[in-house]
């Protein structure tokens, strides 16, 4: 099996695995949509920033802490750096609150969730955030083209 393959698979079991973090939405576009929120937390789990860059657009944007990453590359980048340093071992989650359609295609989700340490069974207060994401479909496939969090206590 491919390494592409064998990622593909890994990510169709975590799916199935986090079926029920769709919250109530879990059939038709709404659920495809919320399908990135979850293949981000599964590359991000793993701590594979190949894989969570290519869950954006091309041309998409990731604001991490108070950089703004323009482009897959710029993000993998950056990722790899943080996934050896300061999110070494980190998880996310990400529970759904809203799922609207802006047009043929585009969709934005609302999330709440945050980063969780290694030794946390969730995140903590400074680290909970509610998380917008844009995503787009591109080819049939829904792509994250901007995400950007804010916390939830200030």
């Amino acid at each position: 099996m491919t390494e592409r393959a064998t990622k593909a698979a890994l990510l169709v079991e975590q799916a199935k695995e986090w079926a029920g973090h769709y919250g109530d939405f879990p059939n038709g576009e709404e659920g495809a949509v919320l399908s990135v929120p979850l293949r981000f937390r599964g590359t991000w789990d793993r701590g594979d920033a190949d894989a969570l860059a290519d869950v954006f657009a091309d041309n998409g944007s990731l604001l991490l802490g108070d950089d703004q990453l323009q482009g897959r590359e710029q993000i993998r980048a950056r990722l790899t750096e943080s996934f050896a340093g300061a999110y070494r071992g980190t998880r996310v989650v990400h529970d759904p609150v809203s799922v609207r359609f802006l047009a043929d295609g585009v969709a934005v989700a609302v999330t709440e969730g945050g980063v969780v340490r290694a030794d946390q069974d969730g995140p903590a207060p400074e680290d909970q955030v509610r998380a917008v994401w844009v995503v787009v479909k591109e080819e049939g496939d829904w792509k994250l083209f901007s995400y950007q969090t804010s916390p939830v206590k200030g």
